[in-house]
């Protein structure tokens, strides 16, 4: 016999109304779910954010994307960092509209993963991007990172916001030294933390050229995973948007780049060989390409990466430097 009395609160997906996703930047940031950012200290993981959110502060596209975006507001929470000596320097280098990139004042009470604040300034600012930076810094004295039962209902009232919101909630967090182990088992803390993010990313450099750092996809729970994209941080040049880069999860993971070229290099080779000096069809670069198995996509970044122009011809298209 069934102890308790009463129904049970049932109901049928027939009374559920489907919806599509929205992207901040597909398909790596989906708007109104939870996105971690990880990566090992000084890798790169606050300037990747910190430009993106400048992106959105200015309207323009993501990275190698051209899907059109308006004008937003972020609220960007650092702990790490000095708000005067790093942050706003960071962000006007970016070249970010500092009246669009708002943060919550914790100077008295620190803020919490829990802390009703949150909500309220999504709403009161119409953020449409939330940085949390870095998560350890905000998950209260009394809870345990690396416990299920502290960490989980954070996670899930944070998910519930972001939902609510329709906000796109960034966290950005620091690997473990675990070796060995698949990328999603490297992140600090109890596994449910990437359990509740639908997009996990992570962000590396690469021994043999220090100064290039990419972005890779480890989750994607909404749409198929993304190609890596790569920028470029040195003390010389400053910041540059390379875009897609052909390299595996192990070699970032590793923090090494593939003995061979990479695609996108090789890519880039043969069109500047063959359009060195006069036009040449498109379609020939990309049977060359095919042959040395280089995916149209990736000849497709390389011509935008080398600024090369197209021009209709009636036999199809040409490409010139």
């Amino acid at each position: 016999m069934i102890e308790g009395k009463g129904k049970t609160d049932i109901r049928y997906y027939s009374s559920i109304t489907a919806k599509k996703v929205d992207w901040l930047w597909y398909p790596y940031i989906p708007y109104g779910r939870i996105t971690i950012v990880q990566g090992d200290p000084g890798e790169g993981k606050t300037t990747f954010v910190l430009n993106i959110a400048a992106l959105l502060s200015l309207g323009h596209s993501m990275p190698d994307s051209e899907v059109p975006n308006s004008v937003q507001s972020v609220i960007y929470q650092s702990t790490e960092d000095g708000l005067a000596d790093t942050v706003k320097p960071r962000l006007t280098e970016a070249g970010a509209d500092c009246s669009r990139i708002a943060f919550i004042d914790d100077s008295r009470v620190s803020l919490t993963l829990d802390d009703v604040r949150i909500e309220r300034a999504i709403l009161e600012t119409g953020a449409k991007m939330l940085v949390l930076d870095p998560l350890q810094a905000f998950i209260g004295k009394d809870a345990d990172l690396h416990r299920a039962n502290n960490i989980r209902p954070l996670m899930h009232r944070l998910a519930g916001i972001a939902e609510r919101t329709n906000c796109a909630v960034v966290i950005t967090g620091h690997m473990n030294k675990t070796a060995g182990v698949k990328g999603l088992y490297r992140g600090l803390g109890s596994i449910d933390i990437t359990a509740t993010a639908r997009s996990v990313l992570l962000v590396g450099r690469l021994r043999g050229e220090p100064s290039i750092r990419v972005m890779a996809q480890l989750k994607n729970n909404l749409a198929p995973e993304g190609t890596s994209i790569a920028f470029e941080l040195d003390g010389l040049n400053g910041f540059r948007w390379i875009g897609q880069y052909d390299i595996s999860m192990e070699d970032i993971l590793n923090g090494e780049r593939p003995v061979e070229e990479t695609k996108l290099v090789q890519a880039q080779t043969i069109i500047q060989d063959m359009t060195c000096g006069e036009p040449c069809f498109c379609s020939r670069i990309y049977e060359v390409c095919h042959e040395r198995e280089i995916s149209k996509r990736t000849v497709d970044a390389a011509k935008r990466t080398l600024g090369i122009k197209s021009i209709k011809k009636p036999n199809g298209w040409e490409w010139s430097l």
